[in-house]
């Protein structure tokens, strides 16, 4: 049992888009991730997905509106529901999602990753 220090963790990776587990439980991971751009379309048939912004803000586009985040701010998805995570600039977030969870959802895309790395 250590702590996480996040600060520390996002200095040890650069790439947008590409979560790294930081800590997990009850089946469920903590991943930390840097985001800048637009990502795809996408949902969860099965997972939850809860985005708490650390750093930026955040844009979810939902097919009826869009909802901004700033820090401090968490939105939780709902399984079956299309989203767009999108960043104008650098935004740090971390997310507390199932293990079972493929980050583009039902969505194959370049931006799919099949491993993450823990950090």
């Amino acid at each position: 049992m250590d702590k996480v220090n996040l600060k520390q963790k996002l200095s040890l990776f650069a790439g947008y888009w590409q979560p790294k587990i930081v800590g997990e439980l009850n089946g469920q991971l903590v991943k930390l991730a840097k985001l800048k751009g637009e990502f795809v379309w996408h949902q969860h048939r099965d997972e939850d997905e809860l985005f708490m912004v650390l750093h930026g803000e955040l844009i979810i586009r939902l097919r009826d509106r869009d909802v901004t985040l700033q820090p401090g701010e968490l939105m939780i998805i709902p399984r079956e529901t299309e989203h767009l995570p999108v960043a104008a600039e650098e935004v740090h977030i971390m997310l507390f999602e199932p293990a079972s969870v493929v980050n583009t959802g039902d969505t194959a895309s370049d931006m799919t990753l099949e491993k993450l790395d823990r950090i």
